[in-house]
Protein backbone atom coordinates (compact mmCIF):
# COMPACT_ATOMS: atom_id res chain seq x y z
CA UNK A 1 0.00 0.00 0.00
CA UNK A 2 1.41 3.28 -0.95
CA UNK A 3 1.98 5.95 1.68
CA UNK A 4 3.88 3.53 4.66
CA UNK A 5 6.65 5.39 4.26
CA UNK A 6 5.67 8.91 4.64
CA UNK A 7 3.15 7.35 7.65
CA UNK A 8 6.19 6.50 9.66
CA UNK A 9 7.09 2.78 9.85
CA UNK A 10 6.12 0.92 13.13
CA UNK A 11 7.08 -3.00 13.39
CA UNK A 12 3.79 -3.69 13.91
CA UNK A 13 2.72 -1.47 11.16
CA UNK A 14 5.16 -2.86 8.79
CA UNK A 15 4.19 -6.06 9.52
CA UNK A 16 0.27 -5.21 8.80
CA UNK A 17 1.19 -3.75 5.47
CA UNK A 18 3.22 -7.14 4.18
CA UNK A 19 0.53 -9.17 5.51
CA UNK A 20 -2.20 -7.67 3.60
CA UNK A 21 0.16 -7.80 -0.29
CA UNK A 22 -0.77 -11.18 -0.79
CA UNK A 23 -4.95 -9.83 -1.31
CA UNK A 24 -3.82 -6.52 -3.24
CA UNK A 25 -1.77 -8.74 -5.52
CA UNK A 26 -4.84 -10.44 -5.96
CA UNK A 27 -7.26 -8.05 -6.70
CA UNK A 28 -4.98 -5.69 -8.80
CA UNK A 29 -4.71 -8.93 -11.08
CA UNK A 30 -8.04 -10.15 -10.56
CA UNK A 31 -9.90 -11.65 -13.75
CA UNK A 32 -12.82 -8.89 -13.63
CA UNK A 33 -10.34 -6.48 -15.12
CA UNK A 34 -9.61 -8.51 -18.25
CA UNK A 35 -13.20 -9.15 -18.68
CA UNK A 36 -14.43 -5.51 -19.28
CA UNK A 37 -15.43 -5.14 -22.85
CA UNK A 38 -18.31 -2.61 -23.22
CA UNK A 39 -20.04 -0.49 -21.68
CA UNK A 40 -23.26 -2.96 -21.00
CA UNK A 41 -20.57 -4.81 -18.64
CA UNK A 42 -19.62 -1.01 -16.70
CA UNK A 43 -23.35 -1.18 -16.20
CA UNK A 44 -23.15 -4.51 -14.40
CA UNK A 45 -19.86 -3.40 -11.85
CA UNK A 46 -21.72 -0.25 -11.16
CA UNK A 47 -24.76 -1.57 -10.19
CA UNK A 48 -23.18 -4.05 -7.14
CA UNK A 49 -20.11 -2.03 -6.82
CA UNK A 50 -22.52 1.08 -6.01
CA UNK A 51 -23.17 -1.06 -2.29
CA UNK A 52 -19.31 -0.44 -1.72
CA UNK A 53 -19.68 2.77 -2.32
CA UNK A 54 -22.61 3.63 0.00
CA UNK A 55 -21.54 1.50 3.09
CA UNK A 56 -18.50 2.80 3.04
CA UNK A 57 -19.47 5.85 4.44
CA UNK A 58 -20.91 4.06 7.40
CA UNK A 59 -17.42 2.90 8.05
CA UNK A 60 -16.61 6.24 7.79
CA UNK A 61 -19.44 7.74 9.99
CA UNK A 62 -18.23 5.31 12.92
CA UNK A 63 -14.72 6.69 12.49
CA UNK A 64 -16.24 10.25 12.96
CA UNK A 65 -18.34 9.33 16.11
CA UNK A 66 -15.46 7.44 17.41
CA UNK A 67 -12.66 9.88 16.81
CA UNK A 68 -14.33 13.01 16.85
CA UNK A 69 -16.73 14.75 19.72
CA UNK A 70 -20.31 15.11 17.91
CA UNK A 71 -21.59 15.03 21.18
CA UNK A 72 -23.14 18.09 23.46
CA UNK A 73 -21.86 19.57 25.45
CA UNK A 74 -18.50 19.08 23.00
CA UNK A 75 -15.21 17.84 24.72
CA UNK A 76 -12.48 17.32 22.71
CA UNK A 77 -11.01 13.84 21.66
CA UNK A 78 -7.46 12.83 22.25
CA UNK A 79 -6.69 11.63 18.49
CA UNK A 80 -5.81 14.86 16.89
CA UNK A 81 -4.00 14.03 14.15
CA UNK A 82 -6.80 11.52 13.62
CA UNK A 83 -9.64 13.43 13.98
CA UNK A 84 -8.12 16.39 11.68
CA UNK A 85 -8.24 13.40 8.80
CA UNK A 86 -11.87 11.87 9.01
CA UNK A 87 -13.58 15.54 9.24
CA UNK A 88 -11.52 16.44 6.31
CA UNK A 89 -13.02 12.87 4.65
CA UNK A 90 -16.17 13.76 5.61
CA UNK A 91 -15.98 16.96 3.88
CA UNK A 92 -14.70 15.53 1.09
CA UNK A 93 -17.37 12.38 0.95
CA UNK A 94 -20.06 14.00 1.89
CA UNK A 95 -19.60 17.51 0.13
CA UNK A 96 -16.72 17.29 -2.16
CA UNK A 97 -17.25 20.17 -5.28
CA UNK A 98 -17.94 18.57 -9.02
CA UNK A 99 -18.23 21.02 -11.44
CA UNK A 100 -19.19 23.92 -9.16
CA UNK A 101 -21.72 21.88 -7.25
CA UNK A 102 -21.61 20.03 -3.74
CA UNK A 103 -22.34 17.02 -4.32
CA UNK A 104 -21.19 13.78 -1.97
CA UNK A 105 -19.58 10.75 -3.67
CA UNK A 106 -22.13 8.26 -3.31
CA UNK A 107 -24.89 10.87 -4.84
CA UNK A 108 -22.80 11.20 -7.24
CA UNK A 109 -21.72 7.27 -8.10
CA UNK A 110 -25.63 7.53 -8.53
CA UNK A 111 -25.78 10.03 -10.91
CA UNK A 112 -22.73 8.31 -12.94
CA UNK A 113 -24.73 5.33 -13.13
CA UNK A 114 -27.99 7.06 -14.50
CA UNK A 115 -25.90 8.93 -17.42
CA UNK A 116 -23.94 5.45 -18.61
CA UNK A 117 -27.90 3.50 -18.35
CA UNK A 118 -26.93 1.40 -15.27
CA UNK A 119 -29.80 0.53 -13.18
CA UNK A 120 -29.92 2.08 -10.14
CA UNK A 121 -33.70 0.49 -8.70
CA UNK A 122 -31.84 -1.99 -5.72
CA UNK A 123 -29.82 1.46 -4.01
CA UNK A 124 -33.25 3.33 -4.60
CA UNK A 125 -35.22 1.07 -3.16
CA UNK A 126 -32.60 0.15 0.04
CA UNK A 127 -32.66 3.97 0.82
CA UNK A 128 -36.64 4.16 0.64
CA UNK A 129 -36.21 1.72 3.32
CA UNK A 130 -34.15 2.91 5.37
CA UNK A 131 -36.14 5.90 4.85
CA UNK A 132 -38.87 4.41 6.86
CA UNK A 133 -36.79 3.17 9.89
CA UNK A 134 -35.88 0.13 9.01
CA UNK A 135 -32.50 -1.79 9.89
CA UNK A 136 -29.64 -2.03 7.09
CA UNK A 137 -30.37 -5.68 7.50
CA UNK A 138 -34.11 -5.44 6.45
CA UNK A 139 -32.89 -2.65 3.68
CA UNK A 140 -31.00 -4.82 1.91
CA UNK A 141 -33.02 -7.92 2.12
CA UNK A 142 -36.10 -5.80 0.34
CA UNK A 143 -33.79 -4.03 -1.88
CA UNK A 144 -33.69 -6.43 -5.17
CA UNK A 145 -29.33 -6.17 -4.49
CA UNK A 146 -27.31 -9.14 -5.79
CA UNK A 147 -26.15 -12.05 -3.52
CA UNK A 148 -22.79 -10.65 -4.44
CA UNK A 149 -23.59 -7.27 -2.91
CA UNK A 150 -25.38 -8.73 -0.18
CA UNK A 151 -22.77 -10.54 1.19
CA UNK A 152 -20.32 -7.68 0.85
CA UNK A 153 -22.47 -5.10 3.11
CA UNK A 154 -22.88 -8.04 5.41
CA UNK A 155 -19.27 -8.44 5.93
CA UNK A 156 -18.71 -4.26 6.33
CA UNK A 157 -21.91 -4.32 9.00
CA UNK A 158 -20.35 -7.24 11.04
CA UNK A 159 -17.25 -5.60 11.62
CA UNK A 160 -18.95 -2.04 12.83
CA UNK A 161 -20.88 -4.48 15.18
CA UNK A 162 -17.95 -5.65 17.13
CA UNK A 163 -17.70 -1.96 18.06
CA UNK A 164 -13.69 -2.01 18.03
CA UNK A 165 -12.66 1.19 16.89
CA UNK A 166 -9.32 -0.13 15.64
CA UNK A 167 -10.73 -2.53 13.54
CA UNK A 168 -13.35 -0.72 11.72
CA UNK A 169 -10.26 1.76 11.06
CA UNK A 170 -8.64 -0.93 9.42
CA UNK A 171 -11.28 -2.07 7.41
CA UNK A 172 -11.70 1.43 6.33
CA UNK A 173 -7.98 2.25 5.82
CA UNK A 174 -7.50 -0.97 3.72
CA UNK A 175 -10.41 -1.32 1.24
CA UNK A 176 -10.67 2.15 -0.09
CA UNK A 177 -10.95 3.00 -3.59
CA UNK A 178 -7.45 3.25 -4.88
CA UNK A 179 -7.15 -0.06 -5.15
CA UNK A 180 -8.48 -0.31 -8.58
CA UNK A 181 -5.77 -0.38 -10.85
CA UNK A 182 -4.73 1.73 -13.77
CA UNK A 183 -6.20 -0.68 -16.77
CA UNK A 184 -9.51 -0.40 -15.52
CA UNK A 185 -9.29 3.63 -15.32
CA UNK A 186 -7.86 3.35 -19.00
CA UNK A 187 -10.69 1.53 -20.17
CA UNK A 188 -13.65 3.73 -18.79
CA UNK A 189 -11.86 6.55 -20.12
CA UNK A 190 -11.59 4.37 -23.59
CA UNK A 191 -14.89 3.91 -23.02
CA UNK A 192 -15.85 7.26 -22.10
CA UNK A 193 -14.49 9.03 -25.15
CA UNK A 194 -16.40 6.38 -27.54
CA UNK A 195 -19.67 6.83 -25.63
CA UNK A 196 -19.50 10.93 -25.87
CA UNK A 197 -18.33 12.23 -22.45
CA UNK A 198 -21.58 9.76 -20.83
CA UNK A 199 -18.63 7.85 -18.55
CA UNK A 200 -17.49 11.14 -17.12
CA UNK A 201 -18.86 11.49 -14.50
CA UNK A 202 -17.86 7.71 -13.92
CA UNK A 203 -14.29 8.83 -14.35
CA UNK A 204 -13.94 11.89 -11.98
CA UNK A 205 -15.09 9.88 -9.31
CA UNK A 206 -12.38 7.02 -9.57
CA UNK A 207 -9.68 9.49 -10.53
CA UNK A 208 -10.76 11.93 -7.33
CA UNK A 209 -10.27 8.32 -5.45
CA UNK A 210 -6.96 7.67 -6.49
CA UNK A 211 -5.78 11.15 -5.82
CA UNK A 212 -7.14 11.90 -2.35
CA UNK A 213 -7.07 7.94 -1.21
CA UNK A 214 -3.38 7.72 -2.68
CA UNK A 215 -1.64 10.97 -2.25
CA UNK A 216 -3.57 12.74 0.71
CA UNK A 217 -5.29 10.52 2.90
CA UNK A 218 -3.84 7.01 2.39
CA UNK A 219 -0.86 8.06 4.76
CA UNK A 220 -3.08 10.08 7.88
CA UNK A 221 -4.85 6.91 8.06
CA UNK A 222 -2.25 4.57 8.07
CA UNK A 223 -1.51 6.99 11.33
CA UNK A 224 -4.82 6.67 12.41
CA UNK A 225 -4.49 2.85 13.01
CA UNK A 226 -0.87 3.55 13.98
CA UNK A 227 -2.24 5.47 17.09
CA UNK A 228 -5.49 3.19 17.66
CA UNK A 229 -3.22 0.22 18.20
CA UNK A 230 -0.50 1.56 19.88
CA UNK A 231 1.86 -1.28 21.40
CA UNK A 232 -1.63 -3.65 22.07
CA UNK A 233 -0.90 -6.45 20.37
CA UNK A 234 -4.49 -8.00 20.16
CA UNK A 235 -5.80 -4.91 19.02
CA UNK A 236 -2.99 -5.27 16.00
CA UNK A 237 -4.01 -9.00 15.11
CA UNK A 238 -7.67 -8.20 15.20
CA UNK A 239 -6.67 -4.65 12.85
CA UNK A 240 -5.40 -7.15 10.60
CA UNK A 241 -7.80 -9.19 10.65
CA UNK A 242 -10.25 -6.61 9.60
CA UNK A 243 -8.86 -5.76 7.07
CA UNK A 244 -8.50 -9.05 5.44
CA UNK A 245 -11.92 -9.87 5.64
CA UNK A 246 -12.58 -6.20 3.95
CA UNK A 247 -10.19 -7.31 1.20
CA UNK A 248 -11.69 -11.32 0.90
CA UNK A 249 -14.79 -9.72 0.70
CA UNK A 250 -14.39 -7.29 -1.98
CA UNK A 251 -12.28 -10.20 -3.78
CA UNK A 252 -15.55 -11.95 -3.46
CA UNK A 253 -17.46 -9.12 -4.65
CA UNK A 254 -15.27 -8.71 -7.76
CA UNK A 255 -16.03 -12.46 -8.66
CA UNK A 256 -19.56 -12.47 -8.44
CA UNK A 257 -18.92 -9.47 -11.33
CA UNK A 258 -16.69 -10.84 -13.21
CA UNK A 259 -19.15 -14.47 -13.08
CA UNK A 260 -22.37 -11.98 -13.82
CA UNK A 261 -20.20 -10.75 -17.02
CA UNK A 262 -19.43 -13.86 -18.06
CA UNK A 263 -22.83 -15.22 -18.10
CA UNK A 264 -24.22 -12.30 -19.94
CA UNK A 265 -22.01 -12.85 -22.77
CA UNK A 266 -22.86 -16.52 -22.56
CA UNK A 267 -26.58 -16.20 -22.41
CA UNK A 268 -27.19 -12.77 -23.55
CA UNK A 269 -28.33 -11.14 -20.66
CA UNK A 270 -27.70 -11.38 -16.79
CA UNK A 271 -27.05 -9.50 -13.42
CA UNK A 272 -24.83 -9.97 -10.33
CA UNK A 273 -26.17 -12.42 -8.28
Amino acid sequence: MSGVAEAGISDELLALVERLQPLYARLGSHRLYASFESVEDVRLFMEAHVFAVWDFMSLLKTLQQGLTCVAVPWVPSKYAASRRLVNEIVLGEESDVYQGVAVSHFELYLKAMRECGADTFAMENLLRTLATGSDWETGMAQSGASRAAQEFVQSTFACLEEGKLHATAAAFTFGREDLIPDMFRGFIRDQDERLAGRLSTFRWYLDRHIEVDGEEHGPMALLMIRDLCGEDAVKWQEAGDAAETELVARLRLWDGIADAILERRTNGAARVQ
